[in-house]
């Protein structure tokens, strides 16, 4: 289908104030600068983001993010393992969206593979995909909310995000962590009982997401803490490579789900929403847009479902079924090498970046064959988008640092990987 986009019903506003930096020339300043340390130990910085922020007053002159707090070491770990062994670390990366990680992962060493899903399997991950994007964005805005004073949004949205927990649990075995999706399928087909529970969250869903609409779009605090507050332009997007929503809020019209289809995501019919201020408020309204277009891809998933199997076939490289395993001598040794060695990668590199919440999420991996990768490198979403905070706070008030994190829904699982 050919692309599209949809553009967001924002209120009209007077002439936008500019507030860069470059604006408040040495001679305006009010007195002493103060240097001032905000975070790893705070509410707002979503994690152990630290922020070190040179003030005159409540201006902000200068801001230096400071990350690491959380580093793990993720990449030379999955040097050290086998590929299916690294996907419960996948998990812990954006940890609000632990679905989506795991795909875009298994996506990443099934494009070294060559390995193609069956429809059925494509189909599920997409749900995956998608009901992650609903429970991340819910997170984001209730806690983008409840940072600027709106707890009752922030009790909606967590009330619903309990009950896709509920559908995570029932499909994956846990609600958190889920380590779902394995190199080349899933674990297990779909319960019984998951669609006709998944279509009746999603019409209930919808209309508790207008409740939240109603809540916040309109509201005159709301509108004055996130309007013309954390203005990023189109080019300062670009130039600072942020993808997902914070790129959209911007203007730029860039979705991987419909520039670089995969999953089969061509096959679906849904809207790109796009800012136009690229402030705040812009970003707020692409989270909102998005979830309802998540749900119009979940109900032509599940109307579409197809049969048949959801793993490749390649007895090889993955492990046979259970009950043949028990029952049969190859299949056991099959089972035995790959659980023991390792599917066996051919020599190669490749990158996949796919559509996470926060945005693209890109694994590099360069193979030397065998069961485990000799270099794999993270693209995390929020690394690279807050990059440009030491470009956007200075010229704000302090006050305004809070809504302008909120806004960007970063979390430092990732970033710090």
């Amino acid at each position: 289908m050919a692309l599209t986009t949809h553009e967001l019903n924002r209120p009209d506003t007077a002439a936008r104030a500019s507030q860069g930096a470059d604006e408040f020339a040495e001679g305006d300043l009010l007195g002493e600068k103060l240097i001032l340390n905000m975070g790893p130990s705070h509410p707002a910085t979503h994690g152990v983001l630290r922020l070190v922020l040179e003030l005159d007053g409540e201006l902000i002159t200068k801001a230096a993010p400071d990350i690491g707090y959380l580093h793990r070491g993720d990449e030379k770990i999955a040097e050290n393992m086998q590929y299916n062994q690294f996907v419960p670390y996948t998990d812990r990366l954006d940890y609000l969206a632990p679905l989506a990680n795991n795909v875009a992962y298994a996506l990443a060493v099934e494009k070294l593979m060559g390995w193609e899903l069956p429809p059925r399997g494509k189909a599920i991950r997409v749900i995956c995909c998608e009901m992650a994007r609903i429970s991340s964005h819910l997170l984001g805005l209730g806690a983008f909310a409840l940072d600027l004073g709106a707890m009752t949004v922030f009790l909606y949205t967590f009330t619903q995000r309990e009950k896709l927990y509920d559908l995570f649990e029932l499909l994956t075995g846990a609600r958190f962590t889920t380590s779902y999706t394995r190199i080349g399928g899933q674990t297990r087909d779909l319960p019984e009982s998951f669609l006709p529970r998944l279509r009746d969250f999603l019409k209930k869903f919808t209309p508790s997401l207008n409740e939240t609409d109603n809540l916040l779009t309109r509201n005159r605090i709301f509108m004055d803490r996130t309007r013309d507050i954390g203005v990023i332009s189109r080019a300062a997007a670009i130039d600072f490579g942020l993808t997902g929503p914070n790129l959209r809020g911007s203007g730029v019209d860039h979705d991987l789900r419909k520039k670089h289809p995969y999953l089969d995501y061509q096959n679906y019919e849904f809207d790109i929403p796009i800012g136009s201020a690229g402030d705040c408020y812009d970003r707020y309204l692409v989270r909102l847009e998005e979830m309802r277009q998540s749900v119009r891809i979940l109900e032509q998933a599940i109307e579409k479902l197809p049969d048949g199997p959801i793993n490749v076939s390649d007895p090889k490289n993955f492990p046979p079924p259970k009950r043949t395993v028990l029952t049969k001598m190859e299949e056991l040794i099959h089972h035995f090498l790959i659980h023991t060695e390792g599917i066996d990668a051919p020599p190669g590199e490749v990158y996949f970046g796919a559509e996470n919440p926060k945005g693209e999420l890109g694994f590099y991996i360069n193979s030397r064959g065998g069961g485990t990768p000799h270099r794999l490198k993270i693209r995390a979403p929020s690394f690279c988008n807050l990059s440009i905070l030491s470009s956007i706070l200075p010229g704000y008030m302090m006050s305004d640092v809070v809504a302008i994190l909120g806004s960007l829904d970063f979390v430092m699982g990732e970033c710090d990987r």
